[in-house]
């Protein structure tokens, strides 16, 4: 992950992931993992992780189903 000093750590993450979806290598439908192993995968606090979801939500580039996980989704379906 890039260090820019003026951008939190939860949208590097995000940025990260989105690079993944982007690529193919986290296509649709793939499950990201939990919030532990996502803080642990990126070196930062489940919570940072958590917030880096939230983003992904925002994005259009993930939906959450509850009690199943976090899920990349086809552009344009949320």
């Amino acid at each position: 992950m890039t260090e820019d000093p003026f951008v939190y750590v939860y949208v590097r993450v995000a940025d990260q992931v989105e690079q993944e979806i982007r690529a193919g290598r986290l296509p649709h439908g793939a499950r990201l993992p939990n919030e532990r192993d996502m803080g642990a995968q990126y070196g930062v606090a489940p919570g940072t992780a958590r917030r880096a979801v939230q983003e992904l939500r925002d994005r259009g580039l993930v939906v959450t189903l509850p009690n199943k996980g976090s899920f990349v989704v086809a552009p344009g379906q949320h």
